[in-house]
Formats: C-alpha cells, structure tokens, sequence
C-alpha cells in the first residue's frame, strides 16, 4: 500500500517563504494605513501604529526574557529606525495622493540599489543570478507600470505624490541592507520591539504640532496595520537572518502582487493584462534569485 508523501519546505527556500509573508503582511497594513492616513492624516497614523506596536510586541520580548542590546546593537537599532521614519512618512505622504499598486510599483528602484548597497556595506559579491533576478523583476514592473502610467496625465498632486515615494525609495534601499546587518546581531522581537518603539519616540517629539485624535474607525485600522506591521518585521528578520540580502532583495517585487490584491480589495483598483504580464516576470525573477547553485565543490 502506497503512503502519501508529506510535503516539506527545503530550508534554502523557507527564508525565501517567510520573506515572501513578510511583504504580504507589509503590503496589507499598507492598505491599512492608507485608509487611516486619508482620515487623520499621515503623522498620526504612523504614531499610533509604531505604539501599538510596541504595546503588541512587548509581552513577547519580555517572556523571552531578553536582555537590553549592548550599545553597538542599540545604535544599530536607533539607525534603522531613524531611517524607518523618514521613509515611512515619505511613503505615506505620496501613497495617499496615488494608488497604491502605484505607489509600490515607484517604490522597486529600491530593490535594485540595495544589490550594490549590500555590495558596498556588506562586503557582499553580486551574483549574475541576482543581477538577472532583479533585471526580471524591473522588466515586470516596468510592464505594468506601462499599462498603469500610460493611462493618464498626472496632477500636481499625484507628482508631489510620486516624489516622495521616489525620495522614500532611497532611505528603503539602506533600509534593506541595514536590515541584513541587524538581523545577524539580534533575534526577531528585539528588533521588532526596537524598532517600533524607537520610531514611535521620534514620533511623539513632533506630536504636540501635528497629532489628532482619531475617530474609532481610524483607531481599529492602525491597529490592524500594528499588528500586522509587527507580524510583517518579525517575518523579514527570521528570513533575513538566514540568507543573503542579494537572495532576498529580488523578492521584495512580491509586493507588487500583493498591493494589486489589497488595493483592489480595499480602493477598487482593478487587475490589468499587463500587471498579469508583469506579474509573471516577477514570480520569474525571484524564483531564479532563490534557487540554489548546485555546483559541487572540486576537491
């Protein structure tokens, strides 16, 4: 009698996978944020998200029982997390002034700086594959920002809209490879914990000139998008922690997918032929940007 194969994960990829989520998670509390922002505004929205947040991974580092990081860590912590700001207020700042398939689609240049910056700060070698990888993922985004783009003229806004997201852009790109750099010297919940409350005290100096009180609808969707932020960071750091940035980085085009779900979900963006087209290269892109060399070692 034959027995079913359980199926099992090979752990090149699991990294691959729990970044993937990670986005997802990300790209959903985009959305959720998106919704607030339009309602309170940016500011308020990114408060009150990076304090629940806080409030929401705290229980989980204390059971842990970890430590306070020593001061070489807690500076690498207090960089991203200066950095994190000002690309999430960039972001948010163009993200409600466009769609948000939009939005993501800018916001891809990241990816690709990142490959050098990684070379330039981690001393990492770039691979052909992930050259060709990314090169993939451009193609697709470039398909589908023809068939978005081509459609229309833009209005002052939606360009003050897009160069913020474009500005956002380079502060993600250090982002990435920052995140490489501090995945390898703490665990998950700490640098979720971290991150998020650091921000949030950045955050809470300029509350006295530019918070408001949020309505309750608002209130229920930043928590959402705190949970699902913190969901989102503990994701890219357990994967972060176990590949290389040049692996990864070509997977952060799943974002696209993923913003072209929630925004029709959420603001009625509907799904084109070309983003279908687009779609495929990316899958392409970071499927070959996972995939192992098997070339055994001459011995």
């Amino acid at each position: 009698m034959m027995r079913a194969r359980s199926f099992t994960l090979s752990p090149g990829y699991r990294p691959v996978l729990s970044v993937v989520l990670g986005i997802g998670a990300f790209s959903a509390m985009d959305a959720a944020i998106k919704g607030a922002s339009i309602a309170v505004g940016v500011f308020t929205a990114l408060l009150l998200r990076n304090l629940f947040g806080t409030v929401l991974i705290l229980p989980l580092w204390l059971a842990a029982g970890r430590p306070l990081p020593g001061r070489a860590v807690l500076r690498v912590h207090a960089q991203r997390s200066a950095i994190t700001a000002a690309m999430a207020v960039l972001f948010f700042y163009g993200l409600v002034r466009i769609p948000l398939a939009e939005g993501i689609a800018i916001s891809f240049i990241a990816p690709i700086a990142a490959l050098y910056f990684a070379a330039v700060m981690l001393g990492e070698k770039v691979r052909p594959q992930a050259i060709a990888a990314s090169l993939l993922g451009v193609a697709g985004v470039l398909v589908i920002g023809a068939g978005r783009f081509g459609a229309g003229t833009y209005s002052d806004e939606a360009i003050a809209g897009t160069a913020a997201i474009l500005c956002s852009a380079m502060f993600y790109a250090i982002n990435l490879v920052l995140q490489r750099k501090q995945a390898l010297l703490a665990g998950p919940v700490e640098i979720t914990l971290f991150q998020s409350g650091i921000v949030a005290l950045i955050f809470l100096v300029f509350a006295p000139w530019f918070a408001v009180w949020p309505d309750a609808a608002s209130l229920r969707m930043i928590l959402a998008g705190a949970a699902l932020a913190t969901c989102a960071l503990l994701f890219l750091s357990w994967g972060y922690a176990r590949a290389e940035a040049q692996v990864l980085v070509p997977v952060e085009y799943t974002g696209f997918l993923w913003a072209a779900l929630f925004g029709w979900l959420m603001f009625g963006e509907s799904v084109s032929a070309a983003t279908l087209g687009g779609a495929a290269l990316i899958v392409l892109g970071c499927w070959i940007a996972a995939k192992k060399r098997e070339h055994p070692a001459l011995g």
